[in-house]
């Protein structure tokens, strides 16, 4: 009963929400802003309330959690709302084919059941999406194992995908040490290319020793998107304590020449250590 209850009040509440959006977009009444935005126009909001769900999981606070996933539920609303005027598709279809493809991607569950382990499940799951992707692949162009991975992914994640999808087909290293060769060959063709001046050459060359250090992220099981989360909030953190630490000294840190900043950055770091 309780179930019930709550299945009930979430459908009320997704109703309401849906009314909203409707409302929102009416031609007359309507907000002018909403009315003025299409597919392209939002796309960059949805994608950054979805990084605001991550950054509210990753400080562990619940309250901004259930606010940005509901930021980012009002986004789906509103592509969907936008779809449904031009007569694509509506909410329901969007809720209706989520629900009918996570029952296709376990079987286990929802058809036969079977003693899976949580590996096995994510090659089968990884199986039933490559099927999935071939069906929506062009008859007339040749499949491939990149097939599917999204080219408005962050670069850093998007490098992350690919790889992973070339290790299914065995392209990839079997252990980290090659890796770390790779590094330093990548990093020799960065200095050559910024030895012969050639901006183009640089930025390609950086971009592919970035690769790499993605490359070595994944096979060390690091996510080398989190893993620069985690290195930008260190570095905040530090900066933020070197300005203060200036402060108190009675210096102001951006007048420091860089000896005297650097300075302050290990004494930042030591402290980090200590209190650690």
């Amino acid at each position: 009963m309780a179930e019930t209850t709550q299945n009930d009040s979430s459908a009320r509440a997704f109703v309401k929400l849906i009314e909203v959006m409707a409302r929102l977009r009416a031609p007359v009444s309507g907000c002018p802003w909403d009315l003025e935005q299409d597919f392209s126009t939002i796309a960059p909001y949805t994608i950054e309330e979805a990084y605001e769900v991550a950054d509210a999981i990753q400080r562990g606070n619940m309250a901004d959690l259930k606010e940005e996933l509901g930021d980012l539920l009002f986004q789906v609303v509103f592509h969907s709302q936008m779809a449904s005027e031009d007569g694509a598709f509506d909410i329901a279809d969007v809720t209706q084919g989520i629900a009918d493809k996570m029952v296709r991607r376990h079987p286990h569950v929802f058809g036969s059941p079977d003693e899976r382990s949580a590996e096995e499940q994510t090659r089968a799951w990884e199986v039933i999406k490559a099927e999935e992707r071939a069906a929506k692949t062009p008859s007339d162009a040749p499949p491939s194992a990149l097939d599917g991975v999204a080219l408005s992914l962050p670069a850093l994640l998007r490098a992350e995908k690919l790889q992973k999808r070339a290790a299914r087909v065995g392209f990839d290293w079997t252990e980290a040490e090659p890796i770390f060769d790779k590094l330093v060959e990548e990093t020799a063709e960065v200095r050559e290319a910024i030895a012969a001046g050639v901006q183009d050459d640089i930025e390609d060359e950086i971009g592919d020793l970035l690769f790499v250090g993605a490359n070595l992220a994944r096979r060390l099981g690091i996510d080398p998107e989190q893993a620069l989360r985690r290195a930008n909030a260190k570095f905040e953190r530090r900066f933020r304590a070197m300005e203060s630490a200036a402060a108190g000294d009675g210096a102001d840190f951006a007048s420091l020449d860089l000896e005297a900043q650097e300075a302050y950055w290990q004494r930042v770091k030591r402290t980090e250590k200590t209190s650690g």
